[in-house]
């Protein structure tokens, strides 16, 4: 598995959704790159402080710029 493999993967990962030859490529990536490491823990930190914040604390157009940000995102 390459980086842009993995990035495309995370959030299956994250959501245990891969399968058992998948997961494993994945495991085996991430004990061989530091930057991926780097990049699942930094994805996990994302969802940790995001998943903490109600609807009424984000201020509406900071709300839309995200989900805009992130419409279609593959």
């Amino acid at each position: 598995m390459d980086c842009n493999e993995l990035v495309e993967l995370v959030t299956a990962y994250l959501d245990g959704a891969l399968d058992l030859d998948t997961r494993a490529r994945f495991d085996t990536h991430l004990l061989e790159c530091d930057g991926c490491e780097n990049y699942l823990e930094q994805f996990r930190s994302t969802i940790k402080t995001l998943g903490s914040v109600s609807d009424e604390q984000l201020d509406p157009v900071y709300r839309n710029r995200l989900l805009d940000a992130f419409r279609g995102w593959r």
